[in-house]
């Protein structure tokens, strides 16, 4: 299957364009730090899963899996900290819902490659 079909994938774009459409309300002296890590951090994730998927073995797919599941991790906790200083122009819990979508498929992708 073409990674380009899998529901992983589509979604993890969707969450980028959410991500970037939030952080154009975010300061401009924040625009070289953490609006920038937050933006790194998102693109990894629809980044990494083709990178997994182009690998010869299911240990070196699930490798980049994991690399996109890090990153997750570290965006939610820095939208958190966006939130904490009020740097979001709406609510953090309408952009949760997504990210845990996110999480939720890409632990169902690792758990089908670890079964491999």
């Amino acid at each position: 299957m073409d990674y380009k079909e899998l529901d992983i994938w589509v979604q993890a774009r969707k969450l980028v364009k959410t991500v970037y459409v939030l952080t154009k309300s975010f300061p401009k002296d924040e625009r070289f730090s953490l609006t920038s890590q937050i933006k790194r951090c998102v693109i990894s994730v629809p980044s990494n899963i083709p990178e997994g998927c182009g690998r010869q073995s299911s240990k070196e797919t699930i490798h980049f899996l994991h690399i996109a599941r890090g990153s997750l991790f570290e965006l939610e906790t820095q939208l958190i900290l966006a939130n904490d200083w009020g740097y979001l122009s709406f609510d953090l819990n309408n952009v949760l819902p997504e990210l845990e979508r996110v999480k939720k498929l890409l632990n169902g992708f690792i758990n089908y490659h670890k079964k491999l």
